[in-house]
């Protein structure tokens, strides 16, 4: 599979190697803020894989996470208490606490994610992001769901947006995403054809993608599956067109410094799927879909 049809955001080229429910979060769009986590209470420390997690790492007993919170129901800031929320949080505070350590969650800017973990600046990124050939060169992942790329309108799909032929439509789509790419190359098939390219109307926010989609700025908007469906079930406005495709696996991004840590988160997550709380924390979120049995480090198709 090409990479650059691979959903869920791709990192934006620079001097590094690779340098998401519609309530406006009370977030910033890259400053950081430290919101400690639960650490997954509900999870039992295991000790043979607590040692496994290098000493730079469990040295002050948390871990630095790196996140952009404006992806619901994946990971978002709840306005009340300004903490990370989601599935994909609840689900690394439990890898975490297997791990013995708490979770600090450092909001930041998407694409800022994957070079914050090369400088070390974050300890680990969880962000929803697509484990792919072109980020494994930056980062090491370790896999933990799958997802794919969805459409949504209006319901009724008053711009009637067929997204395997939307040219001359304007399509919404966050900023930093492999969406970006899908559209891009589909804006170019509708332009060797003859026909209008694709408008694309990039925002820094998933959450600014959706108020434009309820709001009518936007015809049609493209996101990864479990995004989608938040955004239809928590409006009541909208509707999926198309069938989902491109699926591809999500993974936690680590250095490439990491040592034993990667084998150690994987390890972790292996045991929240034998015991079930892996399963459950899906189930809870109405995201079960998406569970993979086999984690893995570096899974990314060709």
């Amino acid at each position: 599979m090409n990479t650059g049809s691979l959903r869920r955001r791709a990192v934006a080229a620079g001097a590094l190697v690779l340098t998401g429910a519609l309530a406006l979060s009370a977030c910033g769009d890259s400053n950081d803020s430290a919101d400690p986590g639960s650490g997954g209470s509900n999870t039992s420390a295991d000790a043979k894989l607590a040692a496994m997690v290098p000493d730079a790492v469990k040295s002050d007993g948390k871990i630095v996470v790196g996140t952009d919170g404006s992806y619901p129901p994946n990971e978002s800031v709840d306005p009340a208490t300004q903490e990370m929320v989601g599935w994909d949080v609840d689900l690394f505070d439990a890898v975490a606490a297997k791990l013995g350590l708490k979770t600090e969650y450092k909001n930041a800017g998407f694409d800022t994610i994957i070079p914050g973990v090369q400088s070390g600046k974050y300890e680990i990124g969880v962000s929803s992001f697509t484990d792919t050939k072109e980020r494994e060169q930056a980062v090491d992942f370790v896999t933990y769901y799958t997802a794919g790329t969805a459409w949504a309108s209006l319901t009724g799909n008053p711009k009637g947006v067929n997204p395997d032929d939307a040219c001359g439509k304007s399509i919404g789509v966050q900023q930093g995403t492999v969406q970006v790419d899908d559209l891009t190359a589909k804006s170019k098939e509708c332009t060797d054809a003859g026909k209008p390219a694709i408008k694309q109307v990039v925002r820094k926010q998933q959450t600014e993608v959706n108020n434009d989609l309820v709001a009518g700025k936007v015809d049609a908007m493209a996101a990864d599956s479990p995004i989608i469906g938040d955004a239809i079930k928590k409006t009541g406005k909208l509707e999926i067109i198309g069938q989902a495709y491109d699926t591809a696996p999500y993974g936690y991004a680590l250095g490439k410094d990491s040592g034993q840590f990667k084998d150690a988160v994987l390890a972790a997550l292996k045991a929240l799927i034998a015991d079930g709380t892996y399963k459950k924390i899906l189930t809870d979120a109405g995201v079960e879909s998406g569970a993979i049995t086999d984690p893995a480090i570096n899974a990314a198709q060709s």
